[in-house]
């Protein structure tokens, strides 16, 4: 989530542990569902880098 935050995703709402991030600018919109847990599976998180419109590289230097 904080990778998310730092390009402009904002937490939308949360039901349970999903989280719903959304971005506005730049267009186009964005909506991206996150799971609130300790551990997010490979395939989940490659998942939310595809939603958020982001390659794997893109995504990598965001956690620096």
């Amino acid at each position: 989530m904080k990778a998310l935050e730092k390009i402009g995703f904002k937490v939308d709402r949360q039901r349970g542990s999903h989280i719903v991030l959304r971005r506005d600018e730049p267009e186009p919109a964005r909506t991206v569902v996150v799971a609130n847990h300790k551990e997010i599976d490979r395939g989940t998180l490659k998942g939310i880098i595809e939603q958020a419109g982001l390659t794997t590289d893109e995504f990598l230097e965001l956690l620096d």
